[in-house]
């Protein structure tokens, strides 16, 4: 038997932010050149905003991979939710200052004053409603020294609005959303992963049918659309390797794809 295919493209889908991963699409390249243009420009902060599953990560971690090349540029894919602590790593990465004890707002100003080079470095902070009220009214202040330039993502969410209202407003040189993906780039997208992993005969199964189904049980979005790929996949490879002659490999089935939107919880039993 030759090798499982299906069991090769289900991990192309696997919920990682890898911007090796990155596909270009219209929509998501025209987030891209929006935001690289924002940071090089001389402004204090850029919110990132949109649902979960919208390709915030994925953005950020494709802007820390260009500009890491030429700048500084600082990642923080987890926030770091201790204000102790948020200050010691960004005095150690930006300064190699080891900070023993507690280091609070004050004192991380003064040595933030001894960062004399020119180049402003650009922090990048993941998951940014999961900081405090407290802690962001810090990073905005932070932003207006002048010092250091943040990009944050936000989850889309009431919260998230009020925490835009509240300590930024004014501050936030330029505001992004990002959406949900159109059908047409889904179908594209699917095939682009399955392509670039040499999955052609998988790719060729994805037909508007398959793709427009997948399009509406998870609505465009790229994490929903990534379990509910991993998991048809899964389904597929077990079918590959326990009853072969029940794959049609010239379409994907309705039916697989309904039974593995039900697994993921995207479609009721």
């Amino acid at each position: 038997m030759k090798d499982n295919i299906f069991n090769i493209a289900k991990n192309i889908f696997l919920d990682t932010v890898n911007p090796q991963d990155y596909v270009e699409l219209e929509s998501i390249s025209t987030f891209y050149r929006t935001l690289h243009a924002c940071v090089l420009k001389p402004l204090k902060m850029v919110l990132l905003y949109g649902k979960p599953g919208t390709g915030k990560s994925m953005l950020l971690a494709k802007l820390h991979d260009e500009l890491s090349q030429t700048q500084k540029v600082y990642l923080y894919k987890t926030p770091i939710i201790d204000e102790s602590e948020f200050y010691k790593t960004l005095a150690q990465d930006l300064l190699s200052v080891n900070y023993e004890g507690e280091l609070n707002f004050t004192q991380f100003i003064k040595i933030l004053n001894n960062l004399l080079s020119k180049e402003v470095p650009i922090i990048l902070l993941d998951e940014a409603q999961l900081y405090s009220n407290s802690l962001m009214e810090k990073i905005r202040l932070l932003s207006d020294t002048r010092k250091l330039k943040f990009v944050i993502t936000l989850h889309k969410t009431d919260k998230e609005d009020l925490i835009a209202k509240e300590h930024f407003q004014t501050r936030i040189w330029e505001s992004i959303e990002l959406n949900n993906t159109s059908s047409e780039e889904l179908k594209f997208y699917i095939h682009k992963k399955l392509l670039q992993a040499s999955c052609l005969d998988v790719a060729n199964m994805f037909n508007n049918n398959a793709v427009n189904l997948i399009y509406k049980l998870t609505k465009g979005n790229y994490r929903d659309s990534h379990k509910l790929l991993y998991t048809l996949l899964q389904i597929y490879s077990w079918y590959y390797e326990h009853s072969p002659s029940k794959i049609r490999h010239n379409k994907i089935s309705t039916k697989i794809v309904e039974m593995a939107a039900m697994h993921v919880g995207l479609l009721d039993a």
